[in-house]
């Protein structure tokens, strides 16, 4: 069992790395990158966030949103003490991300998953499946229970990404769920928050709204996302802290199963009704080329670029890491 006690995590969580205005940028960076894979179904923002090796740091800073210390300099108006205590330069930073690319590339990926599905996805299915590799080094350990874990999370990542769309209503309360419900998926690697939101019929609704505007809509369902990634955040930040090999384990697996739903090839086995009356695919199996095109080829050298982006991201924190324990060895020396 892998727990640690309540003084290692308060030390833990209330330590913030000092960071440039460079650095800053670079989270800014990344969040566009997590915020560009939130738009497309089928990939995690969760899932970048664990590529880019800010994921452990943005679960416990949203965990420490809810900070008792915080909570009682805020209560006395004490505004500045409680913004030194919480990691809001972080969470600004990636926000600001993620929103400038749901707001710049939203219509743009719809538009490549209309035209040209089997492309985008084989972007996407070269980043997960290198990133599957490069996160099995922040297990410490592997034995029984770690496999398990991930052989877990595999099985149920695979049957839940293969479950079909139904059709809800479009009322304040349910865009509100939506939200909380999507955005638990979001930050969980291998589990996409758009696909959620497919699964729950509401993916092309709030699609539409953040093109059109629709800030009613938005509004219930960034509420709902608000109440969902604070709640579930502590869960997560929890098992981390306590069961940090398990949590890593069952994520890991959540990747490989998500593998199905990303896979560039598909045949539609069955069309339904979208709220507008038209046809639209709602069940696809995977399938394999019928012969080999020029889009093919185009598709697998995006999977390549997808597949080497990642170990290249991966070698460069690495050598940083490197480089900030070195810093960090000399100064206490």
């Amino acid at each position: 069992m892998e727990t640690t006690t309540n003084s290692t995590t308060e030390t833990q969580q209330s330590e913030k790395p000092s960071r440039t205005l460079k650095d800053y940028a670079g989270l800014t960076a990344r969040g566009f990158a997590m915020g560009a894979s939130d738009v497309v179904p089928g990939v995690s923002g969760g899932t970048m966030a664990f590529i880019l090796g800010i994921y452990e740091e943005l679960i416990t800073s949203i965990r420490d949103l809810l900070s008792p210390t915080a909570i009682k300099l805020l209560l006395r108006f004490k505004i500045k003490a409680a913004l030194e205590v919480l990691p809001w330069k972080f969470l600004v930073a990636v926000g600001i991300g993620i929103l400038l690319a749901i707001l710049s590339l939203a219509r743009f990926l719809e538009w490549t998953l209309i035209n040209y599905p089997s492309l985008l996805w084989s972007f996407f299915f070269g980043l997960v499946t290198a990133s599957i590799f490069t996160v099995t080094k922040r297990v410490k350990s592997w034995n029984v229970k770690t496999i398990s874990a991930t052989a877990i999370g595999a099985i149920a990542s695979y049957l839940l990404v293969g479950m079909v769309p139904v059709q809800t209503p479009d009322s304040a309360w349910f865009l509100f769920l939506s939200g909380a419900i999507a955005i638990c998926a979001m930050i969980l690697p291998g589990i996409s928050g758009a696909f959620v939101l497919v699964l729950l019929g509401k993916y092309e609704y709030v699609l539409s709204a953040v093109n059109n505007g629709d800030f009613m809509v938005l509004f219930w369902v960034a509420l709902g996302a608000a109440v969902g990634i604070v709640t579930f955040a502590q869960i997560l930040g929890w098992l981390f802290n306590r069961y940090h090999d398990m949590t890593v384990a069952v994520l890991i697996g959540m990747m490989i199963g998500s593998l199905r739903k990303i896979w560039p090839w598909k045949e539609v086995v069955r069309y339904g009704t979208d709220r507008h009356g038209a046809q639209v695919p709602i069940e696809l199996n995977n399938v394999l080329p019928d012969a080999w095109t020029t889009e093919i080829t185009l598709a697998l050298i995006l999977a390549l670029v997808g597949f080497s982006l990642v170990f290249a991201i991966d070698y460069w924190a690495s050598r940083k890491e490197k480089v900030e324990t070195k810093v960090a060895a000399q100064a206490e020396a």
